[in-house]
């Protein structure tokens, strides 16, 4: 709530101890101390999304990504495709890979997951890829 809608509002604060112990009204003597705690209030709030800008550029040059990582690896993508041009049904080559690293280490990926490093693979060559029961991706 700004300075403003206090102000309409009819809004007091009080102050239960301190120096400035009492009851402020925004319309009346309060309103030097409204005006100083709005003032600060918003200092605080451009520090905040200041700090929160800084984080995320400092990862970047520091050369960190944000985000998931990757299930597929390039090995795993090389015997996809490998796989894939054997004429391997999707969901026969998800139980035939593994995940390397991360927290589903030592698991199969998913047939979606399978399905989507396909489509993006083949779609980025400019194929046409099927990628699931009437489902086309063209690229």
């Amino acid at each position: 709530m700004g300075f403003a809608a206090a102000w309409a509002a009819d809004i007091e604060l009080e102050l239960l101890s301190g120096p400035l112990q009492g009851t402020y009204n925004p319309s009346r003597h309060g309103a030097a101390l409204f005006a100083f705690f709005a003032g600060m209030a918003e200092s605080e709030r451009e520090y905040i999304r200041e700090k929160s800008l800084e984080g995320p550029a400092s990862a970047r040059e520091r050369g960190r990504r944000g985000g998931r990582p990757k299930v597929f690896d390039d090995d795993m993508i090389a015997t996809r495709r490998s796989l894939r041009a054997r004429g391997v049904a999707v969901p026969d080559i998800a139980r035939k890979l593994v995940i390397p690293a991360g927290k589903n280490k030592g698991k199969h990926p998913s047939v979606a997951s399978v399905y989507r490093v396909l489509a993006d693979g083949d779609a980025a060559v400019g194929g046409t890829v099927r990628i699931g029961p009437g489902r086309l991706v063209c690229g």
